[in-house]
């Protein structure tokens, strides 16, 4: 499984028990552009928003919020999503794609 964050364009499918990752080359570069947008905007509810919608299909392909990978995971998206400014996002966003490159 790959650790890669929503501006990489992921999506989780499940194909018997095991997820697996997709990459789309095609929404890999829309999601770099729109996130890209939303970073040139300094638009944190945005990127809050598309991070969220990437952790939801991390959790899923890790087995939610009662495994320990999830637990921790949710953990670090809490810290994500408290944020209120750009620089605020910094600390939060290193942690989760480190914690998504160590569990990949």
């Amino acid at each position: 499984m790959s650790g890669r964050m929503a501006w990489n364009a992921q999506a989780y499918e499940r194909e018997g028990e095991s997820p697996i990752l997709r990459d789309d080359p095609i929404m890999s570069d829309y999601e770099r552009e729109v996130f890209g947008l939303l970073v040139r905007r300094g638009d944190v509810e945005g990127i809050q928003f598309r991070v969220a919608h990437c952790i939801g299909l991390a959790l899923d392909a890790i087995g939610g919020v009662d495994t320990p990978l999830g637990r921790e995971l949710h953990r670090l998206s809490g810290d994500f999503g408290n944020a209120q400014t750009m620089e605020q996002l910094n600390a939060p966003l290193i942690a989760l794609k480190d914690y998504l490159k160590d569990i990949q």
